[in-house]
């Protein structure tokens, strides 16, 4: 059971301004769907995240991981674990994805190229990608305010 997704996107902004949306918990707030009280990011090499994402009151999923390498404005890599929906001992046995972010000059903008490699089962791919796809839209959308 092994999964990989890879997503490459070039966003209308500087690479600085992207990275900093990954970074920075009062800009990614506005793309991730984690109210800013949910964020912690201690963005260094064996610094953790966590972040939660609210659908609604019912409806709320816990993110955590821990970053394993930081290269500003060019490359992040760090664990994904999501918390909500498996047995603890599920999850252990899964393991935490990783996921690795680069960012690159092209013109108009930044090209952000999205890796996340696990144990996701198969099955869940297709859902992963398509969750994957409206936080990036969201962060194309943010980005062109901010930047």
């Amino acid at each position: 059971m092994s999964g990989k997704i890879e997503i490459t996107r070039v966003i209308e902004a500087p690479r600085d301004v992207v990275y900093s949306a990954w970074t920075q918990p009062e800009h990614f707030t506005h793309w991730w769907g984690a109210p800013l009280e949910t964020i912690s990011m201690d963005v260094r090499p064996g610094g953790e995240w966590r972040a939660t994402i609210v659908v609604d009151e019912e409806n709320q999923v816990p993110f955590a991981g821990t970053y394993q390498e930081i290269v500003p404005n060019e490359r992040l890599v760090y664990t994904l674990v999501d918390l909500s929906g498996r047995e603890p001992a599920e999850q252990q046995a899964l393991g935490p994805e990783t996921v690795t972010v680069t960012f690159s000059d092209v013109d108009g903008g930044t090209e952000m190229v999205f890796v996340q490699e696990g144990n996701l089962p198969e099955d869940e791919i297709p859902r992963a990608e398509e969750g994957w796809g409206f936080f990036f839209d969201a962060l194309s959308e943010y980005v062109k305010k901010i930047k």
